[in-house]
């Protein structure tokens, strides 16, 4: 009963996703590395059409921008990571989780590159360095077009708390 309980919580799976994943790495990586397995994970634990992960400067600036789950058109599209306006604004501006239903119509759906994939559905976690923002991890469009749910936020939480120790370690 109890191991079946510890493996439906978000936290336990997202962990054991983790370690099985990272030890394929091999034993000198680099962080990019790394973090493309959270950026990875995170589209699959929460069965997102898309996830990204930012690691931001001092002053906001997007530094590293890993993604999973656009192709190589898409990415080539972008030209440039997202900056940190709308969603992304408000998520690094207090350090909170976001959670929203349709991006189209919130009022802070701005600020996306030119050629930015359309989505909908958006769920985003801060990442910490130093006692501070230092970047986003983030995920769009549930498979089915469901909404993403608390348990999704735990495991964005959980994997946040990884990339937030390979930036605070090994990236500044």
């Amino acid at each position: 009963m109890q191991l079946t309980l510890l493996r439906r919580d978000p936290e336990t799976r997202a962990l054991r996703a983790l370690s099985q994943r990272l030890r394929r790495l091999p034993e000198r990586h680099r962080p990019d590395d790394a973090l493309q397995v959270v950026a990875d994970l995170a589209r699959s634990l929460t069965s997102a059409r898309y996830s990204a992960l930012a690691v931001t400067d001092s002053g906001d600036r997007t530094i590293g921008f890993v993604t999973s789950g656009l192709s190589s058109e898409e990415l080539r599209g972008l030209r440039t990571p997202p900056q940190g306006h709308g969603p992304l604004g408000s998520l690094r501006a207090d350090g909170r989780p976001v959670h929203i239903e349709n991006v189209e119509q919130h009022e802070r759906a701005f600020g996306f590159p030119p050629r930015h994939p359309e989505m909908q559905a958006f769920l985003g976690v801060p990442l910490w360095a130093d006692g501070e923002v230092r970047g986003a991890l983030y995920v769009t469009d549930r498979s089915r077009g469901r909404s993403f749910s608390d348990e999704q936020e735990q495991i964005l939480v959980t994997l946040a708390r990884h990339a937030s120790t390979v930036i605070e370690e090994d990236w500044y």
